[in-house]
């Protein structure tokens, strides 16, 4: 379990996947993939049908970059970190295919993510430098995601700029209506007041990342709110809140099958001076039957 300055897991919730399984056989992206590609646009441009073959060979790339980014995170989610870097190959190390800066964008967000989530800081800044660089200065659809991955450096790092990055990250996922992102940065916002000892405004931020996080169904992100809570309320001496939150983030944690968070909601819990064994379990609610 990541600790409070880790909990921002950004844009790797783009869909559920508690209970996937790995992959059968060789992930369909990579070499094959691309000559494959590269055999249907030969064949259109041989007919004549340069335009077609132009148009086919585009939508085979898009698909390519599509499968390799989505591969990747069901590996991260399976605890597979290798292989989740290895699935982005082709977009990140291999130049045969013309991605849009869209797709390359999200490929390094998402190296970004991934070596942020296993502590190689120097690398996750590289990659976040290089999603930035594809995104540009058009307001790509990333800005958000990307600012609450610089704003998690920054409060790894220990630098003032982490509340920045946040509040820009907010920003630009208000205007661009991504909720999730948007309840990222709400939650960064809230870590880092409580590191600066702000424990009424770290409430205010992480009320408003659990509203949308209940709504979007996402037991992660639920458990991660309801832990940031339960710290701010212990920081501002209140036990009992920071208990019943604790309770509802083992619930939810349990629900997900979620071990290493069930583990940290117990560990806090014991740091009350409570018995996780003889504690009364919540009765159900939307928090821990929220998303499949």
């Amino acid at each position: 379990m990541l600790k409070p300055s880790r909990t921002l897991t950004v844009a790797c919730v783009l869909f559920a996947a508690c209970a996937l399984q790995p992959p059968a056989g060789p992930p369909p992206v990579g070499e094959a993939a691309i000559v494959e590609a590269n055999r249907k646009a030969d064949a259109q441009a041989r007919g004549g049908n340069l335009e077609v073959a132009a148009r086919h060979f585009q939508e085979d790339a898009d698909a390519i970059a599509a499968n390799a980014i989505s591969l990747s995170i069901v590996y991260q989610r399976l605890g597979k970190h290798a292989d989740a870097r290895a699935s982005l190959a082709p977009l990140l190390e291999q130049s045969r295919l013309n991605f849009s800066p869209d797709r390359l964008a999200q490929a390094a967000l998402r190296r970004s993510v991934l070596d942020l989530d296993e502590r190689r800081l120097a690398s996750a800044a590289e990659w976040i430098d290089r999603a930035a660089s594809h995104c540009g200065q058009r307001g790509c659809a990333l800005a958000g995601a990307i600012q609450n991955v610089n704003g998690q450096l920054a409060l790894e790092a220990g630098r003032l700029e982490a509340a920045a990055s946040a509040k820009a990250a907010l920003s630009a996922s208000r205007s661009s209506g991504d909720r999730t992102e948007a309840a990222n940065a709400l939650r960064l916002l809230g870590v880092t007041a409580i590191r600066a000892g702000d424990a009424a405004a770290a409430g205010g931020f992480l009320s408003e990342a659990l509203a949308i996080d209940r709504e979007l169904a996402v037991p992660r992100k639920i458990y991660l709110d309801l832990i940031g809570l339960g710290r701010a309320s212990a920081l501002r001496g209140d036990r009992g809140a920071a208990r019943s939150f604790y309770e509802r983030a083992l619930v939810v944690s349990e629900a997900d099958r979620d071990a290493k968070g069930a583990a940290e909601a117990r560990s806090l819990l014991e740091a009350l001076g409570d018995k996780p064994g003889s504690r009364q379990t919540p009765p159900a609610s939307a928090e821990s039957h929220a998303g499949p």
